[in-house]
């Protein structure tokens, strides 16, 4: 189990949410945090919270008010192969690691699904996009995406 008041300040947990109003959801989540968003997209907010250490990411659409999917931004990409290893070294399926563009950004991730179908995603953002969809660069293997699925991935 990761415990964040142990991790390394390198990584913070995620949370993305699906929300049904994108406007009244940056006005909550900005006076609760005292932050405003980080970025700003159509159907898309990105909060980088620094205490407590949270990305908090709402997508307008998808389930209203349910978790879209949970999880843990690292700072490099050595970071997020040395967490593939050991989550397969659990036992734990994978989606293997790809190059991806994605919510608004290009990033090296890896995705698996957790008891009662929680998505949890283990990535570095390595760039912005202005792309929503998801696209696997130079891969064809299995992929998540964290778009709603009110969104085409």
């Amino acid at each position: 189990m990761i415990n964040m008041t142990d991790a390394p300040p390198t990584q913070r947990l995620q949370l993305a949410l699906n929300v049904t109003n994108l406007e009244d959801s940056i006005a909550f989540y900005t006076k609760l945090f005292g932050t405003e968003p980080a970025r700003l997209r159509p159907g898309y907010a990105n909060f980088a919270i620094a205490n407590p250490p949270l990305k908090l990411v709402l997508f307008e659409g998808g389930e209203d008010g349910t978790i879209n999917h949970l999880g843990v931004e690292v700072t490099t990409s050595e970071e997020v192969i040395a967490a593939e290893q050991r989550l397969i070294q659990a036992g734990l399926e994978t989606t293997g690691i790809d190059d991806t563009v994605c919510c608004y950004a290009e990033k090296t991730e890896t995705w698996l699904q957790g008891p009662d179908a929680i998505r949890w995603e283990y990535y570095v953002r390595t760039g912005d996009s202005e792309q929503m969809q998801n696209e696997v660069v130079g891969n064809d293997g299995a992929t998540m995406c964290c778009a709603p699925e009110a969104t085409t991935c």
